[in-house]
């Protein structure tokens, strides 16, 4: 769909919210102007006016672990109607992972997905795989890909198992300047897994992964980041351990980050007890001390980064019995509800752990995450943060309806986005 050409649009201001950016908070109107932020301060007029009573206006959200599933799953998502639920949740920006079909381990499929996005109602990056295939036996051609922009690599959904291609991975990024992001998994010891090994896994008779399978992979990449130099970001860490270990590397000093989805710090591993397979997610639902410890490094800092892992699949495929579902839930229109309805930290610090955190780990926050401010991009994020609405499959955008919060109340709704200054959500609805 074509894009409105910024000297087209007509000026807009948001008006009566209270702003919050990694600066604070403050009560004023926002004017945007082909764009870009134009003026904040009182009583400020445009030629249209966006409603902002009662709520936040803030950076937009930025994810750094998205599932856009195309090119290969068109069935379960497009990056269209993945970027159109990512506006809805108020994201402005979100990182394509690259387990699709084919990988996105080339320069040609890079270009293939940006080209996708190009006129998506969010920004899409990808991220590049880190092996060819993701395969884990040989290194992709990171070089290429870094030349096209991209600035994360990773294999996830899989873990790279080999401790010397693991090395020369992080050796090879640090001379392009990039990060490597790590779906932390011991295969060995996950094999024929489903579900958290420990006492719902042995009641219900599914198969486990145990933590440690998640923590001896933390534990080897904190050591090569300290032994390299090389930016490690953790995806969705879902243990205690893994927590204790990242804080420690963190108050080292290493170039570490970490990331922690709503789902693992809102549901356990109890929920698999209805088989279920919208349970089902990799790595899996833990105990609710590592619930705990989630939350808790969420509010200490440790964890600087809430991402969706948003993976759509089909109803057909999470129709399959437990052992035989693929691992996923839905997670963009939820994220930030679930993060303002679950956590008990301030609005300002969940915006920075949604917004201009992931925005540095993804490597764009020249242009999301970005103080709001004259002069800076109109990448904006609008919500009521006490509006209450109940989570329906139905109502989203996603080709997919496995999300594991249907029929859930949460607090906090998205009204506006806007997109280089374009209202890409009004009202709460897409215009695009």
């Amino acid at each position: 769909m074509r894009r409105v050409p910024v000297a087209d649009r007509p000026t807009i201001v948001i008006k009566g919210g209270t702003v919050i950016d990694a600066s604070g908070e403050r009560v004023a109107d926002v004017v945007v102007v082909d764009g870009v932020v134009k003026a904040v301060g009182p009583d400020l007029s445009a030629d249209r006016t966006l409603d902002a009573a009662g709520c936040i206006v803030a950076p937009g959200l930025v994810d750094v672990h998205t599932h856009l599933r195309e090119p290969g799953k068109e069935e379960a998502e497009t990056v269209e109607t993945g970027a159109r639920g990512a506006a809805l949740g108020g994201y402005t920006a979100v990182l394509a992972m690259p387990n699709t079909t084919p990988a996105i381990d080339s320069a040609a499929v890079v270009r293939q997905v940006l080209e996708l996005g190009r006129t998506a109602p969010c920004d899409v990056y990808t991220s590049g795989a880190i092996t060819v295939g993701r395969a884990g036996e040989q290194l992709a051609p990171m070089a290429e890909m870094a030349e096209l922009g991209v600035k994360v690599f990773t294999d996830d959904g899989a873990g790279v198992q080999d401790n010397r291609l693991m090395r020369r991975a992080m050796e090879y990024a640090v001379g392009l300047g990039v990060t490597l992001a790590q779906h932390c998994e011991d295969d060995a010891l996950c094999g024929g897994g489903h579900m958290h090994e420990g006492e719902w896994s042995a009641r219900l008779g599914i198969a486990g992964q145990p933590a440690e399978a998640e923590e001896l992979m933390v534990m080897r990449d904190i050591a090569l980041a300290r032994l390299t130099g090389c930016r490690i970001h953790f995806q969705h860490m879902s243990t205690a351990r893994s927590v204790a270990m990242i804080r420690d590397a963190v108050a080292a000093g290493l170039p570490v980050t970490a990331e922690a989805t709503p789902h693992h710090f809102t549901l356990t591993h109890a929920e698999c007890a209805s088989y279920d397979p919208v349970f089902k997610v990799n790595p899996p639902l833990r105990t609710a001390a590592d619930v705990d410890a989630l939350r808790a490094g969420l509010a200490d800092g440790t964890i600087a980064t809430i991402a969706t892992d948003h993976a759509p699949h089909t109803p057909e495929s999470k129709e399959l019995p437990f052992d035989q579902a693929p691992p996923g839930m839905l997670g963009l229109e939820t994220a930030l509800a679930l993060a303002l309805t679950e956590l008990d930290m301030p609005v300002g610090q969940v915006l920075a752990a949604l917004s201009w955190n992931p925005a540095r780990v993804a490597g764009v926050e020249d242009r999301h995450g970005r103080p709001i401010a004259a002069g800076e991009p109109a990448n904006l994020c609008v919500f009521d943060p006490e509006a209450t609405w109940t989570v329906r499959a139905d109502d989203m955008a996603s080709r997919s309806r496995n999300t594991p919060y249907e029929g859930r109340e949460v607090r906090g709704k998205v009204r506006h986005t806007l997109l280089h200054g374009e209202p890409v959500v009004m009202a709460g609805e897409p215009q695009r």
